[in-house]
């Protein structure tokens, strides 16, 4: 494991994979927390942040061009800046179970799963966990 090709694929991809990672440990600090407090609404909305930084920096990494510039991905990330302001605006009118519903979706569609595509042979975050360039 090494993070050496975060650094060489240049700022945009560090900054994005960076803003991921810690997304991923406010959420599941979020899941697994106590819910309705102060410290849930501040990494609540660190999270939201986070996670609105990481799908509109896809938009400036292009490693696998299907559509022009794009590829399915970056549908993922259209659908997280739609869902994110959903979510927030479910918690503030205190529908919680949708507001946990979308903000639960987000978390494993545009993290965990668009995660684990990163993971891929010839992607970035392959080469950071398994070595090889």
């Amino acid at each position: 494991m090494s993070i050496d090709p975060l650094f060489q694929a240049g700022p945009t991809v560090f900054f994005h994979a960076g803003a991921a990672l810690v997304a991923l440990l406010i959420g599941l600090l979020q899941i697994f927390g106590p819910k309705g407090t102060m410290a849930h609404r501040i990494l609540g909305w660190c999270w939201v942040l986070l996670l609105a930084s990481v799908a509109v920096s896809s938009f400036w990494i292009h490693g696998l061009c299907l559509i022009g510039p794009f590829s399915p991905i970056h549908i993922l990330s259209i659908l997280t800046l739609i869902m994110l302001p959903l979510g927030v605006l479910r918690a503030r009118r205190h529908r919680i179970m949708a507001h946990k519903k979308t903000m639960t979706g987000i978390f494993f569609g545009a993290l965990v799963l668009a995660g684990l595509f990163t993971l891929l042979p010839g992607r970035v975050m392959h080469a950071v966990v398994f070595g090889g360039g």
